[in-house]
């Protein structure tokens, strides 16, 4: 799609019995573990895409907080696009500009002091599992222990999945990675009786994002950081939901209603860095570079290629240039504010665009998204009473009114 081409220009010829065909061909072809698809989803634009009957539907899932800057952002499309005519894949015996650059922009808007390095990886697990044997690493045989929360996700390979706290998720796979302890969420008397001298590192995402999006309480990530120091453990932040702005500040750690002016070890970030392209990072602050991973202990054949860094930076350009920290900040304040007045909605969670709406006893969160679907919009119902909202940081007061307008009905059913 070109920078003035329209959605209404891309011709899908598609209609209702293609759509049949595809899910058909779906489960005879791909593994199951996703289940079945809700939807075959052929474009996007904007705020919103479409399925291969021609109906239309307002995304206010971005992927999972992946589409920053919606579908097809002109930016995007071109960074990707020329920087696909021009490299495409080396491997890490050598570097590109496109990744020197996405880096550079990382320790500038994260403010890093020197000494701090990114690693670049495909994805959140793999970020978080890169900072798994940094933990393991600078933790050695006498720091074993690695602390996670409950309530906690970390990913889906074998070290991340241990990380992750949802039983059901780890359990099929047990024994898993040893050492992992999973304390009570926002309990800091259970924090500082777990760190102590065996401890390597404590992982800790800003919000907690699979829960219903869920902050911690004040002090919380304050006490994490001085225990983490003065027990000479690495404190890791998952900002892999929670960074690139979508809090409304560049990092979710960097707001100081949130991260209370912490500085960490470790973050990891992915998904709204790739704008949709495939990426993750892990970053080291400062000092922590030194004690950690060395050349040769850690690596991936596709980390850091030139296409997935030319779409990360234009991400991050993009959302500096079209001043979407500010918008998303006031649209997030703006929504929130709308969605506590609605009838059958006890609390609205989260900060920016990345809100979790809980439901008054009663309702049924997978049933009323499966209602907001069919209405023409994408939620997601990550608890049984908890739906959330990731949508693109690009998405207008105007766009969500629609939304909002149906909303009570779709709790009522």
């Amino acid at each position: 799609m070109s920078d003035t081409q329209s959605s209404s220009d891309v011709d899908t010829n598609t209609d209702s019995s293609t759509s049949q065909t595809w899910r058909d061909d779906f489960s005879r072809v791909l593994s199951p573990v996703f289940g079945a698809p809700q939807l075959d989803i052929v474009r996007g634009q904007g705020t919103k895409v479409w399925d291969a009957a021609g109906k239309e539907y307002l995304d206010l899932l971005a992927g999972i907080a992946v589409n920053a800057l919606g579908h097809c952002h002109p930016a995007w499309v071109k960074a990707i696009t020329t920087q696909a005519g021009t490299l495409g894949h080396i491997s890490n015996f050598f570097t590109s500009p496109p990744q020197i650059a996405l880096a550079e922009k990382l320790h500038e808007v994260l403010d890093l002091p020197s000494g701090s390095a990114v690693f670049f990886s495909n994805s959140g697990t793999e970020a978080n599992e890169a900072a798994f044997k940094m933990a393991r690493r600078a933790g050695g045989g006498e720091r074993p222990i690695i602390i996670a929360i409950e309530g906690a996700f970390h990913g889906r390979t074998m070290g991340s999945l241990a990380l992750t706290a949802k039983a059901t998720y780890r359990e099929p796979f047990a024994p898993g990675v040893p050492g992992v302890v999973h304390i009570p969420y926002g309990d800091v008397e259970a924090l500082a009786a777990a760190v102590n001298d065996t401890t390597a590192a404590v992982f800790i995402e800003p919000i907690q994002g699979e829960v219903g999006v869920r902050t911690h309480p004040a002090g919380y990530l304050t006490a994490a950081r001085e225990l983490t120091r003065d027990a000479g453990a690495l404190l890791v932040l998952d900002e892999v939901q929670s960074g690139v702005a979508r809090t409304g500040s560049w990092f979710a750690h960097q707001d100081p209603n949130i991260g209370e002016g912490i500085v960490p070890d470790i973050i990891t970030s992915a998904k709204g860095l790739g704008g949709g392209m495939p990426i993750g990072a892990t970053i080291t602050v400062g000092d922590a570079n030194t004690k950690l991973l060395e050349a040769g202990q850690h690596g991936t054949t596709f980390g850091g290629n030139p296409i997935s860094c030319a779409a990360g930076l234009a991400v991050l350009e993009t959302i500096e240039n079209e001043n979407l920290l500010a918008h998303t900040r006031e649209t997030g304040e703006w929504l929130k504010a709308q969605l506590q007045g609605i009838d059958g909605v006890v609390n609205v969670t989260g900060t920016g665009l990345l809100l979790g709406i809980e439901l008054s006893p009663g309702h049924d969160a997978k049933a009323i998204a499966a209602r907001a679907l069919e209405a023409g919009f994408i939620v997601n119902p990550v608890t049984a009473d908890r739906l959330r909202l990731a949508p693109p940081l690009i998405i207008t007061q105007e766009e969500l009114t629609p939304f909002l307008t149906a909303l009570p009905g779709l709790i009522a059913g």
